[in-house]
């Protein structure tokens, strides 16, 4: 099912197994990941979940984990 923008319907993936960093607190705020059968990965905020998970390939997922790891995705000072 996909929204009229193209992406999954905000209900899509309803028994995907979603988890959040440990470093994550009780109150929101944090991307959520889950690991999709076809080797894809989803990704959604938890803080809205009307909006529809983001979904890359397995590829994209470890560029985007190797800069974060190098730190290419820190906030500017």
């Amino acid at each position: 099912m996909t929204s009229t923008t193209g992406r999954p319907a905000p209900n899509y993936l309803p028994d995907a197994a979603w988890f959040k960093a440990t470093a994550s607190s009780g109150n929101g705020g944090c991307l959520e990941a889950a690991f999709l059968p076809d080797g894809k990965v989803a990704i959604r905020d938890n803080e809205d979940l009307t909006n529809p998970p983001f979904i890359v390939t397995r590829f994209t997922w470890e560029c985007f984990i190797d800069g974060a790891k190098g730190g290419e995705f820190d906030i500017p000072a």
